[in-house]
């Protein structure tokens, strides 16, 4: 198992993984899909464990449970204590208007879809649970 910097959340089941310069809305984003029933697994840090065919995020043991919101801290909130992630977000101001599909990444040795979004004033929630339906692997045979 590996330490990762990244934000993800679970979304039905689904992980998704967020990546981005610091300081580029992953949090914020985070929080606004909290909002909407996601469970955040890690913020700016979780541990990340590959099977032959997955990735697996677990939070980082020093901030489970915590959430950075900007202007008011650290904030415990309702965490997943693993999931598959099916879906890689990277905030990117130069990120394609348009796409025809995911593009491939590799994260431990296994290849996930990935999609760029541009890190709009407001986080991209719509965005990118359109993307999981879109782009996403299918949902895992586990959840917890």
């Amino acid at each position: 198992m590996i330490a990762h910097v990244a934000t993800v959340v679970a979304i039905e089941g689904r992980g998704v993984m967020i990546e981005g310069a610091p300081g580029s809305g992953k949090s914020a984003l985070a929080l606004a899909l909290i909002d909407r029933g996601a469970f955040l697994v890690g913020d700016d840090g979780v541990m990340l464990e590959a099977t032959e065919t997955a990735v697996i995020a677990r939070p980082h043991p020093r901030t489970r449970g915590l959430l950075e919101i900007r202007n008011l801290g650290l904030v415990p909130v309702a965490v997943c204590e693993q999931v598959e992630v099916t879906l890689v977000i990277r905030l990117d101001p130069q990120a394609p208007r348009f796409v025809e599909a995911a593009h491939s990444v590799e994260r431990i040795g296994v290849a996930l879809p990935c999609i760029a979004l541009w890190p709009d004033p407001s986080p991209p929630v719509l965005k990118v649970e359109q993307a999981l339906r879109l782009y996403g692997r299918p949902m895992p045979v586990f959840w917890t």
